[in-house]
């Protein structure tokens, strides 16, 4: 009987065969189960042809082995591709390849990827092609790249899918056997499940639900997978009648009834098993008669609990070795390597395959490879090897694999499982080059197992500490419990020696660590005692650097004035301009800003560090050496220095740098960060919520209440307060526990006291306010920090004192505007002389908020801007000055509408109706206010259009694409409130002058 007739009658396919010509496989007791497929395929074409896109499902099935999923997904195929213009991805996992990176995700994507031409190649993949390139193995990765981040491939893999999928909709994506899938791939699967809904894709996974079928390391992404919300179909084993059925398709109607109801309890109406028993009874010639029925229980134990000598007298010691080799390779079997691992010749290996079809133990695929009939003989022909036999054939198939040019990565799964102990310095290296290998494509957890088996090797003494360092490097991006262990053992001399400069990175890289945990004393603790037995000067430097600046990241610390004089006198003792002597002044940069120095002395020392406004090589976002905390506290001194524009520059290079770089957790998480506050202090109030929010959502996904959550949490407070959401800050503040003590040990940024106190007094909540700012400036004093951007605390302290305390709030509000003052900034001695104000009355508080918008309007801090122009408006009502108020009112609403400060403007609003005036400006607008809203670029535009020059040639004249000028005559029109025919009155042209331009213009013609 051939293995398409044995799959007729059992209902099992190999599900390899999936074109549209195959036949038809009889599925029993899956009426309903076709019925849901049949109607999510034709939901998905028929929405897809009337032009839907949002349009996609998912379908499971799960069941006990043996219940037929590979089957029915075998049916679902057929279905799909006989559907026109579908595109059907299919792929599945492997018992013995689960271990194997990308494994699923490959078989998936990498025919449709590679069959894209190369420009749709390059627009599918966007800028993450070196990323998911190399994960897919489409292509290799670049000389001289970096590790990825896993999150990162899969960030990527997200953005593929979005651009494929409508290229090639309606598709139909079919994952069999997804309890066996890798780790990597099922990751991605599971969280790509719940938005498959937003694109035109049909999602179909079939696995076995008992825990104790999914490897141990895949448990918690089960509990995802069965958390999914879809068409979900648990498949119950056969009646009676069908099992009645199969029988006598395959011994004739002979078959008595009673001997057919016990063969249906034997094999429980398990479909394998029904198939297995009856060729059990067809190999002993059992008649199907009642008086037989009891030999059935005995004849089921040999078709299902093959044991080694059962194996063995079914198949022979020749033909077994090449099933143990066809086992040990998984799924997909090429015969040259399975013929190679058997070590039999090609004539052997011919009888094997031949004995083994026969025996309905393998099939061949359509693209010649060999398969298991079903994925169950393939577990028991694998559990029946002998430990050394299977020790020294994993060693055959990785020597095999690569030698085909199959590469490490694909041999390595078989390296893992090789007999250690024999210190074979061979396989040590080809670990460790395998691991490397796996970092390079965003599998750390892959290199971490390569590299822990090559300690268990073990390798030679004087490297053993260097492949523990390794080892805690491949953990950076995941694991920080397990980086600080290894990088500990590393640095340990009992562990063996390790090259000085590897001591100095292994330090560094376990500050890093620790620091990113929250444990900054600890790393600040490390480096400084590795660079007191370090002799090499730029070693020395480097940790000494890195000590200072996890010290100055820190929630408090002993000496924080003392630490500030030393990091000026190493400052001062720089005498080149290399990376480590520009890292050095950028830390103190940082240090001057937070002590509230001039700020003019800490921009010189910032410009210093920059090569023509941009990072200096071994200062990047991905470099390795300094970390990405180097390039943030640069962009932190610009920030709370008034250079904005600079700081925003370099975050955008962050998010750019580390999306290429495949870095999407806290190194991406804290570029949204810098981004959202760089946003927020420009007064780009939703733009700065949206990059907040974004870091945050990074930071849960990490880890809870992480210092990056914390850093965002207080600027999102900080953002909803100017946006007038003060109820929804409060909220938010609560229930994320921002409030004293804060984070245990990490500094929060900007001042988290300063923060929390804001929003008591936004709360109206004066006592707790003054208690909490109180408090914060004493810990700020004794570390000698005064900036009054970074911690207001003075003016926000005189604020919450003015009713009850006026002389003390006058004070502490005169306090911050000396601090301010000394510092320098525009925006710092704005915001400090309007909450001065707010201590103030009458003609006081008018002069006093005078002068904070004229320094604020030569700052970018535009929401402060706008709230003292708001302030000023009420100051000048107040004193009676009408005119005058209604002029700054409408000036601030104006701004604090371009900032998204909805509650400002509705303060302002309610300020003019209270007093009869207009809430808007009517909308007749001076043409010199129209005018100096236009761009330089749109003025030049809008000039040539009212001279009647059509869009082509202005395009012309300036050098510019057509829809570049489209774009700006259109946001001219938008701002001059007019279309074609009355922009010149809008803009305030007289006729005679374009009539003029207009004839000089046909003049030229």
């Amino acid at each position: 009987m051939t293995e398409q007739q044995n799959e007729l009658r059992a209902g099992l396919g190999s599900g390899r065969e999936g074109d549209a010509t195959a036949p038809r496989i009889r599925l029993r007791d899956r009426d309903a189960e076709l019925r849901s497929v049949e109607t999510a395929v034709d939901r998905l074409c028929r929405e897809f042809a009337a032009g839907g896109t949002e349009i996609g499902d998912l379908l499971t099935f799960s069941g006990r082995p043996g219940i037929g999923k590979t089957s029915l997904l075998h049916e679902v195929r057929r279905i799909a591709k006989v559907r026109e213009g579908a595109t059907v991805l299919f792929a599945r996992g492997g018992e013995r390849q689960f271990k194997e990176p990308y494994h699923v995700l490959r078989q998936l994507l990498q025919p449709v990827l590679s069959n894209l031409k190369p420009d749709e190649f390059h627009q599918v993949m966007g800028t993450w092609e070196e990323v998911v390139g190399p994960a897919m193995g489409l292509k290799q990765p670049k000389a001289g790249a970096r590790r990825l981040d896993p999150q990162g491939v899969r960030d990527g893999l997200d953005y593929v899918l979005t651009q494929l999928a409508p290229r090639r909709a309606p598709m139909v994506m079919i994952v069999d056997d997804l309890h066996w899938a890798d780790a990597e791939s099922l990751s991605w699967l599971a969280k790509f499940a719940v938005r498959s809904d937003m694109l035109p894709v049909l999602l179909v996974f079939a696995f076995r639900d008992d825990e104790s079928d999914w490897p141990a390391e895949t448990h918690r992404l089960r509990r995802d997978v069965l958390a999914l919300k879809g068409r979900k179909h648990e498949l119950n084993r056969l009646n009676l009648s069908s099992v009645t059925d199969m029988i006598r398709a395959e011994l004739g109607d002979k078959a008595e009834d009673a001997f057919c109801y016990e063969f249906w309890n034997v094999v429980n109406g398990n479909p394998f098993e029904a198939g297995r028993l009856l060729d059990q009874v067809r190999d002993q010639e059992l008649e199907p008669v009642e008086e037989n029925s009891r030999q059935l229980r005995e004849l089921a134990v040999d078709a299902t609990g093959m044991t080694l000598k059962s194996w063995l007298d079914q198949l022979g010691a020749s033909t077994l070795r090449f099933a143990w080799a066809c086992a040990m390779l998984g799924t997909d079997i090429r015969i040259d390597l399975a013929t190679r691992i058997s070590t039999q010749s090609s004539e052997a290996a011919r009888e094997s395959i031949k004995q083994l079809r026969k025996q309905r133990v393998l099939t061949q695929a359509p693209n010649g490879n060999l398969e298991f009939v079903h994925p169950l003989i393939g577990s028991s022909i694998y559990n029946t090897m002998p430990d050394a036999t299977r020790l020294g054939m994993h060693g055959i198939a990785a020597v095999e694999i690569e030698n085909a040019g199959l590469g490490l990565l694909a041999a390595s799964r078989h390296l893992v499982e090789t007999h250690s102990g024999e210190g074979d310095d061979r396989i040590v290296k080809k670990l460790r080059r395998a691991a490397v290998e796996h970092q390079l494509i965003g599998a750390p957890e892959a290199a971490q197992r390569c590299l822990h088996r090559a300690l268990e090797e073990p390798p030679a003494d004087d490297i053993k500490a260097e492949v523990m360092y390794e080892l805690g490097c491949s953990a950076l991006l995941t694991d920080p419990v397990a980086t600080v262990n290894q990088l500990k053992l590393a640095l340990d001399p009992d562990e063996g020696p390790l090259r000085p400069e590897l001591r100095v990175d292994a330090t560094f890289r376990l500050s890093e660590v620790l620091a990113h945990s929250g444990e900054l004393g600890e790393a600040a603790l490390v480096c400084q005692d590795e660079a007191e037995q370090t002799a090499d000067p730029a070693g020395r430097q480097r940790l000494q650097a890195a000590s200072f600046m996890w010290h100055a990241f820190r929630k408090s610390e002993e000496d924080g004035p003392g630490r500030s004089a030393r990091l000026g006198e190493m400052c001062r003792s720089l005498t080149g301009r290399e990376a480590a002597d520009r890292a050095v002044l950028a830390m103190r940069a940082w240090d001057l800003t937070l002590r509230g120095d001039a700020s003019t002395e800490a921009l010189a020392l910032a410009d210093e560090v920059l090569d023509g406004g941009r990072l200096p090589k071994g200062l990047g976002w991905t470099d390795t050496t300094w970390g990405f905390e180097l390039p943030s506290m640069l962009s932190l001194t610009y920030i709370y220095n008034d250079r904005i524009a600079q700081a925003e520059r370099l975050a955008a290079d962050a998010i750019i740098q580390f999306e290429l770089a495949g870095w999407s957790g806290a190194h991406r998480g804290f570029a949204y960060f810098l981004m959202g506050l760089a946003r927020f202090r420009r007064g780009l109030l939703a733009e700065a919520e949206d990059f907040l929010r974004r870091a945050y959502r990074i930071s849960e996904r990490i880890g809870a209440r992480l210092p990056l959550a914390w850093d965002a949490v207080g600027v999102l407070v900080d953002t909803l307060i100017a946006r007038g959401r003060v109820e929804e800050a409060w909220e938010l503040a609560n229930d994320f526990g921002f409030h004293p003590p804060y984070h245990a040990t990490a500094m929060v940024l900007p001042d988290a006291a300063s923060l929390y106190g804001k929003l008591l007094v936004a709360k109206e909540r004066y006592a707790g306010a003054a208690a909490a700012l109180t408090e914060a400036g004493a810990q700020l004093e004794v570390r000698g920090w005064r900036n009054t951007v970074w911690a207001p605390w003075a003016g926000h302290l005189a604020v919450a004192l003015a009713d009850d305390e006026p002389e003390r709030a006058r004070e502490h509000a005169l306090k911050a505007v000396r601090d301010a003052h000394t510092f320098g900034t525009a925006s710092a001695i704005g915001s400090a002389l309007r909450l001065r104000a707010q201590v103030e009355d009458g003609q006081q508080a008018v002069e006093l908020l005078e002068q904070a918008v004229q320094h604020l309007g030569q700052s970018p801090a535009g929401y402060e801007h706008a709230v003292a122009l708001v302030d000023l408006g009420a100051a000048l009502r107040r004193v009676g000055r009408l005119e005058d108020a209604q002029e700054h009112l409408y000036q601030g609403i104006e701004l604090a509408q371009h900032c998204s400060a909805e509650g400002l403007v509705d303060r302002a609003r309610r300020e003019l109706a209270n007093y009869g005036l207009r809430p808007n400006r009517l909308g007749l607008r001076d043409f010199g206010d129209t005018l100096e809203s236009l761009s330089g670029p749109e003025l030049e535009v809008a000039k040539r259009a009212v001279q009647g020059v059509p869009p082509q040639r202005i395009a012309d004249e300036l050098g510019v694409h057509i829809s570049l000028v489209n774009r700006r005559l259109a946001a001219v029109y938008r701002k001059a409130g007019s279309g074609p025919d009355g922009l010149a009155s809008a803009l305030g042209l007289p006729a005679k002058q374009r009539e003029a331009s207009r004839a000089e213009e046909d003049g030229e013609e």
